[in-house]
């Protein structure tokens, strides 16, 4: 005979205000807060795969929902997922009943947020959506159907990339138009965040859709809070230019602002990322994090010279990275002051102030700012 502990472990359990609700096999049995008692569990089914529990779990969320609802509503003043119950009459509805549960969601468009790596990282309320969207947009539906899978969703999708964009976008208004919900997923992360969905937002809002975001995993922020760097402010840039000479023009427009920077990059070019960062930021402190919530997640803080040459040493470095940059003023000098003045002394002699503090710099790792701050004494005081 299997009892209570087993029952604990067999079916999904969920605490309700001093109560506790067990699924087991297609009956719920509730129990007060006195100690529950024993029950002969040898006539139920063998213990659900995990595909099967995660089933069940959202089973058992559609059943309680009504009651969450009530809850939300109480806190909330609203309930910002589901709508009125549909009704069987289309007049009346304005919709049929296309939907897989009792409490269809609301029209518009949900950004649905995914696992960056992990297939665990994804919320309930994703699975939910994923689920019961009247329609569900892909960037890649190979890398979505595999994630459907692991939850034990199967539905049908539709292709959302940057190719078929334009003609895929008008298939969504139209879906919109006839009151359904639309769900957007990208291969990873949030949609939008360094991926395809930008102008899709833009035509659905300025017909007046309701467009809900689903937060999840991002890369950016698990990077950032990793970093061990300032993170009240942050500013995120995505990818860089491939090329080095627009790379460096737009990490110079980012030289002043006072906020830690994040970037993407792809491997092949992470040291030339970096010493084009180097280059114009000085040798700030820095983080490089590869493989987010993978198997093989690696996190390494160092200030950026060091990085190079760490990386230098690892060329075939693979995965998805992401680099994390310290505001400005916070860069590991590593030049005396002697050095500093007597290249600034020789350049002056040759350059403008601006010139020559650019020059040295670049030459020695250091933030243009303080380079620059430097000169103007030292050419007030050889003026003088």
């Amino acid at each position: 005979m299997r009892t209570w502990p087993d029952v604990m472990t067999g079916g999904a359990v969920f605490g309700w205000f001093g109560c506790a609700i067990t699924v087991v096999g297609f009956g719920v049995v509730t129990f007060g807060p006195e100690s529950p008692p024993n029950i002969d569990m040898d006539s139920q089914p063998e213990r659900p795969t995990p595909m099967a529990a995660t089933a069940r779990l959202v089973q058992t969320i559609r059943a309680t929902r009504d009651e969450a609802d009530a809850i939300n509503e109480e806190v909330t003043g609203k309930c910002p997922l589901y709508g009125t119950r549909m009704s069987e009459d289309p007049e009346i509805s304005g919709h049929d009943s296309r939907s897989k549960s009792d409490g269809r969601l609301r029209c518009g468009l949900y950004l649905v947020a995914t696992p960056i790596g992990n297939s665990r990282d994804i919320t309930l309320r994703a699975l939910e959506i994923l689920a019961t969207a009247d329609k569900l947009y892909a960037e890649d539906t190979r890398v979505t159907s595999k994630l459907l899978a692991m939850h034990a969703i199967s539905r049908s999708m539709h292709s959302y990339r940057e190719q078929n964009a334009r003609h895929t976008e008008e298939q969504i208004l139209r879906n919109l138009e006839d009151g359904m919900s639309v769900a957007l997923v990208s291969d990873a992360g949030s949609p939008l965040v360094s991926d395809p969905g930008e102008s899709l937002v833009a035509a659905v809002t300025s017909r007046n859709f309701p467009v809900y975001p689903i937060p999840g995993p991002s890369a950016v922020i698990a990077a950032l809070t990793a970093s061990g760097l300032p993170s009240d402010r942050f500013f995120f840039a995505g990818f860089l230019a491939p090329k080095s000479n627009e790379r460096r023009r737009m990490i110079r427009e980012l030289d002043s602002i006072p906020a830690t920077l994040i970037f993407y990059e792809a491997p092949p070019r992470l040291i030339e990322c970096l010493e084009d960062l180097h280059a114009i930021l000085g040798n700030r402190e820095a983080a490089v994090a590869r493989e987010l919530t993978k198997l093989h997640e690696e996190i390494v803080r160092r200030p950026l010279d060091a990085l190079i040459e760490l990386y230098r040493q690892r060329p075939d470095i693979r995965g998805e990275i992401a680099i994390v940059v310290s505001p400005p003023g916070t860069a590991a000098v590593s030049t005396d002051e002697g050095e500093l003045d007597r290249k600034l002394m020789q350049m002056l002699q040759e350059h403008p102030v601006k010139d020559a503090a650019a020059i040295v710099a670049a030459e020695l790792g250091l933030p243009r700012r303080t380079v620059y701050a430097r000169a103007l004494v030292l050419k007030k005081s050889d003026e003088g």
